[in-house]
């Protein structure tokens, strides 16, 4: 049974990494001491304890070491640099004329972690995977892939079912996996992969306890020669709080979090080498779900202007100034963009509906009542026309501070508008499944930044992705959404592509599918007093997280080395 809490001394003893002991001689005279492993200890992910899933496709429970650290990508676009590749299993790819054949060409000499080779085979195994296996194929790849082929031990070829210039970024997403070991798993979708075998630098799992994973180098990988870290230590931290009491005393290098007035209670604690750099990030917002459990509240949500009212009832520059110490962004615009992509934004969208994404509270009164919302028993909370009630919970994930505060006070400011809400806090593994199988009401959500606004708008909104991720779960869909955001792909034209982001923002802001808050800064903390090579404002090599979804956590982990130690004075000559 895992332990929902852990004490204060069992967090420090899993911080503090692994501890080898020093190996028994066989005369029974103690070893020489080996060299102590160079152990990186990040924070990629909060946890009321760790559960064995190294399962790459399982987007509610996998471990967040699991892809880019133990499955290297074909390629890493760094989106800080409008989506720059970075080559890693593949070193070329390019579309056909026609833009319906995509080829990749990938490295020599590259093995998995058990010393087999990887082949063109292995991509083409994982592709065929997905389309057997429907609940891994997250991303969609069986209605947008037609075939993939491998021609050759180094060549890969995808043929798809229509032109889609962004293909390539989700490609290169889905995690390749060993054909030798997964075609002898009978169900790919409950397998939970517990000694993985990788191509990534950190596959071998030497310590897992619920307080406390360590994953160390892939004995066969390529890349062995720009890799300095030995092992990563993975230690079980459950919400902020304990967070900052572990990163104030240094016990950990590298983690993103929300750190309330940080100059004081992080950087303040050690200001040589303490340091944290913020650049933008994706939009949060409050997700509503069109499909809610409760027949009053589904009621409620699929009227426009009942979402456009909980829109405008929302105090945005609070929730930033008390909630976000005014780190992150105001999103005040109608499709919830976000200044992130300042140049892509439709002026006639904000013309029309931007009215709705601004703090109103009497707007949105005015606008309930024209609408027929009112209260109707007597109790003090606005129901629907019909007199059935409404009353639900805006769920978040326990521990994320920043966010539960957030919600707090989009709750008081529902409450302060006549509407019967509360907070409702879930383990993050279990809100996340909650947004994908639909049991929820609302949620304070983020969605993924890309390369342009089309990742977030298509992850969100497309039809393809609807239930089936947890950056999907309002289940609003229209098929001229879809439209709109296939056009964007069709082309490679910047006229069309602008043309097409035009129409995307005007929907989404007609209807108001979400209520967007603010735009996230890239939560980024990092300690240099065992590690160098850290990405900061003075160098800006790529997205700086190690949260999992961030394909650059890859190159970060490679441009890091271990400070060396000052080597010992030379003893004073004697005397004499």
């Amino acid at each position: 049974m895992i332990r929902r809490f852990v004490s204060i001394a069992g967090m420090a003893l899993a911080l503090a990494g692994p501890s080898p002991a020093a190996p028994a001689a066989s005369d029974g005279q103690t070893a020489p001491a080996q060299p102590t492993p160079a152990t990186l200890t990040v924070l990629a992910a909060m946890s009321s304890g760790w559960v064995r899933d190294f399962n790459p496709f399982n987007e509610a429970s996998r471990l967040p070491s699991v892809r880019e650290f133990i499955y290297e990508p074909l390629v890493v676009f760094n989106s800080m640099y409008g989506g720059q590749p970075e080559y890693r299993l593949a070193t070329d790819y390019a579309f056909s004329p026609d833009l319906l054949k995509l080829t990749f060409k990938l490295r020599d000499g590259v093995h998995w972690s058990d010393g087999h080779p990887f082949t063109a085979t292995d991509v083409a195994y994982t592709f065929d995977l997905l389309r057997r296996f429907k609940a891994l194929d997250t991303l969609d790849m069986a209605n947008r892939v037609a075939a993939v082929e491998a021609p050759d031990s180094h060549t890969v070829v995808f043929t798809l079912k229509k032109v889609n210039t962004s293909i390539v970024f989700e490609i290169v997403r889905v995690p390749v996996v060993p054909r030798h070991v997964w075609s002898k798993v009978a169900d790919p979708v409950t397998f939970t992969n517990d000694n993985p075998v990788g191509t990534g630098p950190m596959t071998e799992v030497t310590r897992f306890t619920p307080q406390v994973y360590v994953q160390c180098r892939n004995p066969n990988y390529w890349d062995a020669a720009d890799l300095k870290v030995d092992c990563m230590s993975f230690p079980q931290v459950r919400d902020n709080e304990q967070l900052l009491t572990a990163a104030a005393e240094g016990r950990l290098d590298w983690f993103g979090a929300f750190l309330p007035d940080i100059e004081r209670t992080y950087v303040a604690a050690d200001p040589r080498h303490h340091r944290y750099w913020f650049p933008p990030g994706g939009t949060v917002a409050i997700d509503i779900n069109l499909n809610s459990p409760n027949r009053g509240n589904r009621a409620a949500f699929r009227n426009v202007n009942f979402r456009r009212a909980v829109s405008m009832a929302v105090d945005r520059r609070a929730i930033v100034d008390i909630a976000g110490y005014g780190y992150p962004e105001v999103n005040e615009y109608a499709s919830g963009i976000g200044r992130t992509y300042q140049d892509w934004v439709n002026p006639e969208a904000e013309r029309q509906y931007g009215k709705y994404a601004h703090f109103d509270r009497n707007g949105a009164q005015a606008l309930l009542a024209e609408s027929g919302f009112r209260d109707v028993n007597g109790d003090g909370y606005i129901d629907n026309a019909d007199g059935s009630p409404i009353a639900f919970d805006i769920l978040v994930p326990a521990g994320w501070t920043d966010w539960v505060n957030s919600t707090q006070l989009v709750a008081e400011s529902l409450n302060a508008l006549g509407l019967n809400v509360r907070v409702s806090t879930a383990e993050p593994a279990s809100w996340a499944q909650k947004l994908i199988s639909g049991d929820y009401d609302m949620a304070i959500n983020g969605l993924f930044p890309g390369e342009t606004p089309h990742r977030s708008f298509d992850t969100g909104f497309h039809s393809r992705y609807s239930g089936k991720t947890r950056f999907a779960p309002t289940r609003f869909t229209d098929p001229d959404l879809d439209g709109a955001l296939d056009a964007f792909v069709a082309t490679i034209d910047p006229t069309g592509q602008r043309r097409a982001m035009d129409k995307v923002q005007m929907i989404v802001a007609a209807n108001t599918p979400y209520v967007p808050l603010f735009s996230n800064p890239t939560w980024y903390e990092y300690n240099t007093t065992r590690f160098k090579g850290w990405f900061n404002a003075d160098n800006p090599v790529a997205r700086p997280d190690v949260f999992d979804g961030t394909p650059e956590r890859l190159l970060h982990l490679l441009a890091l080395e271990p400070v060396k130690a000052p080597a010992p004075k030379a003893a004073a000559p004697a005397g004499g």
